[in-house]
């Protein structure tokens, strides 16, 4: 099969660095890129046209924090420390817990995430799901069936299921720890480890199996240094969440004696194949050290990669140390979402803003390294050369942006006129390995209004599920008050 597209704007890739080609085109034969230039120019013995006028086609979108459950940050990201604690869970619902949503519901949450990964133009993804809903963590069986799906729809997923020694919790006394239950540790590993083998042999090649633990003080030392083992045997990546809050490096300080980038060294994973989401909370960071120790060259030296989430990070107060102190140094950066929307345009315009803010620059609003770091910078984490560029050889995976909407505007530089006056919404074509997954924002087979339906449905029990888990006794109302009063009149 061989399809021509054509686009105002293609962002190519020349070998060394991104480039903007005008009135150009990108041939796609077997799901890899054949040719990319002018389109005056391109061949001629094509199967299939896609013509998209005034939009900007680039490298598809790589999201390597992607949700893939039911979002709690528009309940959780308006309150301080008090309010907060009230939202993890209770120290006896440790005791009791059970999972809110069933099976059957578990998967079509999967399922309606992953739709809204393809509306919003993003072609590679690795899952996270959320800590408060669930028994304790995710099972092989929850994979197994988001695998299946994933695979129909299209996307390039990254897969494996997020396990765990230990839980946060909040005491009667309001005071916040981790409760640990090693056993459900092992447990999980073991099955994440079956599952990765089981994916391998499938050999399907838009799915990849990864080891994706639990965040840092919720794992015991023993459960890194196995899942170390584990995927140093497979030569398997590992994303671990790390480096990311005050509470998180002052319990592994408490409990260990060593910061968390100590333990991740001392259990034999600081290496090229692990993957840091969100790699704020280093020693230059004003509220670590606030002067480099040395934080960044040991991740540098290892090759670790981390991933940037500038929406989700601004929504909850914190972000980078910064942005360009980290690109100079050298550290690979490549981009998530972590929650909803999985927006990473709006996810770019926010780092950018930040950094500006930060530096009292305009000029350090770096936009090109920002484009870079959701499309190369991804590509280099997930050792995948083939990934994250517009090349002859390269991997068909391309998503394309409308610039003609009345709504943007005046277009100047696309990028810049993307990222400014648009958002991930305005994707009009998400193609994997050569197939169109979304174009103007349908899906075949995917019933919109159902995943619109549903999605409301699963968030409202998941919220109605939060008293249950409550250090202390709230309604939900109670526990998410409305910005105004609600009232029938005035």
């Amino acid at each position: 099969m061989r399809t021509l597209l054509t686009a105002d704007h293609v962002l190519a890739y020349d070998g060394a660095a991104h480039v903007e080609l005008r009135d150009a085109a990108v041939l796609v034969a077997d799901g890899v890129i054949a040719y990319v230039g002018p389109a005056s120019e391109a061949p001629a013995d094509v199967d299939d046209r896609i013509e998209l006028g005034e939009s900007l086609l680039m490298p598809g979108l790589i999201d390597l924090d992607a949700l893939t459950d039911v979002d709690h940050l528009i309940l959780d990201s308006w309150w301080g420390a008090e309010h907060g604690r009230r939202l993890q869970w209770s120290a006896d619902w440790f005791d009791r817990r059970e999972h809110v949503f069933t099976a059957e519901e578990r998967a079509r949450i999967r399922e309606v995430s992953l739709v809204q990964l393809a509306l919003h133009g993003i072609t590679s993804y690795m899952p996270i799901a959320s800590e408060v809903h669930s028994r304790w963590a995710e099972t092989a069986d929850d994979f197994r069936a988001m695998a299946a799906f994933s695979s129909r729809l299209g996307l390039r997923g990254f897969l494996g299921p997020s396990y765990r020694s230990g839980v946060n919790v909040v005491t009667d006394a309001g005071e916040r720890t981790v409760r640990f239950d090693e056993a459900e540790g092992e447990a999980g590993l073991a099955d994440a480890i079956a599952f990765h083998d089981e994916l391998a042999a499938l050999g399907d090649p838009l799915l990849t199996p990864v080891f994706l633990p639990g965040r840092i003080e919720t794992l015991t030392p023993e459960l890194l240094a196995a899942t170390a083992a584990a995927a140093t045997e497979r030569d398997a990546l590992v994303r671990l969440h790390a480096l990311q809050g005050d509470f998180e490096r002052d319990h592994i300080l408490a409990v260990h004696g060593r910061t968390p980038l100590d333990l991740i060294e001392s259990q034999d994973l600081l290496n090229d194949r692990l993957i840091v989401p969100h790699g704020v909370f280093l020693d230059v960071n004003p509220r670590v050290h606030g002067e480099d120790r040395g934080d960044l060259a040991r991740l540098i030296a290892a090759g670790v990669s981390i991933v940037h989430c500038p929406l989700t990070n601004a929504r909850y107060g914190s972000e980078l140390e910064t942005f360009k102190l980290y690109k100079d140094a050298g550290l690979n950066i490549s981009l998530g979402t972590d929650s909803f929307p999985p927006d990473l345009i709006r996810g770019i315009d926010t780092g950018v803003s930040v950094a500006k803010v930060q530096n009292r620059d305009l000029s350090a609003g770096d936009l090109a390294g920002y484009i870079d770091a959701v499309t190369l910078g991804g590509a280099k984490a997930l050792h995948r050369p083939d990934l994250g560029r517009i090349q002859v050889g390269a991997q068909a995976d391309l998503t394309a942006f409308r610039l003609d909407d009345v709504r943007t505007g005046a277009v100047d530089d696309p990028l810049r006129t993307l990222v400014l006056n648009g958002t991930a919404r305005d994707a009009c074509l998400t193609m994997v390995s050569g197939r169109v997954v979304m174009r103007d924002g349908l899906i075949d087979g995917i019933d919109l209004d159902a995943v619109r339906a549903d999605t409301q449905e699963l968030f409202a029990k998941m919220r109605a599920a939060y008293p249950r888990r409550a250090y202390r006794e709230s309604t939900a109302d109670e526990l998410f008050p409305p910005v105004f009063p609600v009232r029938e009149r005035v």
